[in-house]
């Protein structure tokens, strides 16, 4: 059982929740709750530019929290050694309903919602399904990142093209499990 001590807190790490191209997320426990602890790393992404990622974060959260951007609660975050602490919204990610072919066409009311919320800001969220959780039939946006809007990176230029049975999902579900 791995421990990670963020600010004098204990986190039991029970299992990954995910690899992102900014970090590893892992479903923690602490003083009886659930949190999500993502630690930043720095390993190469070749479609993706950083600048400081665990300041992006914690500027990315703000923007998306004055948006208006259902999103988990940042808890704590560990500046130093690149450690946030997130509220855990327990549920089902969009990823997951769709590679199981489960229909979410009622979440793309919600989804547009967000996104036009997120336009409204001048900026895009990341659409890929992975970065949403529905929890009590409410859509969460789990990630923190956000940039600049940008017409082809929108949900309808780019994010819808993975909330279905796509040629374009079922491609990164074959390339993904080619890696494995």
């Amino acid at each position: 059982m791995d421990i990670i001590t963020v600010h004098h807190k204990d986190y039991e790490i029970i299992r990954l929740l995910g690899h992102g191209k900014g970090g590893y997320s892992y479903l923690a426990f602490c003083d009886g709750e659930y949190y999500v602890l993502k630690k930043i790393h720095h390993e190469p992404c070749d479609y993706y530019q950083f600048g400081n990622k665990i300041e992006a974060e914690k500027r990315d959260y703000e923007r998306l929290k004055d948006a208006g951007i259902r999103i988990p609660k940042m808890i704590d975050i560990d500046m130093e050694n690149e450690i946030i602490i997130k509220e855990y919204i327990e549920g089902d990610t969009i990823f997951d309903l769709v590679k199981e072919d489960r229909n979410v066409d009622r979440y793309l009311d919600d989804v547009r919602a967000m996104a036009k919320i997120a336009f409204d800001a001048g900026i895009n969220i990341d659409y890929f399904p992975t970065n949403f959780v529905v929890n009590n039939d409410h859509l969460y946006y789990i990630d923190y990142e956000c940039n600049d809007y940008m017409e082809e990176w929108n949900f309808e230029n780019w994010g819808i093209k993975y909330w279905s049975q796509t040629e374009e999902f079922k491609e990164y579900l074959k390339n993904t499990e080619d890696k494995r």
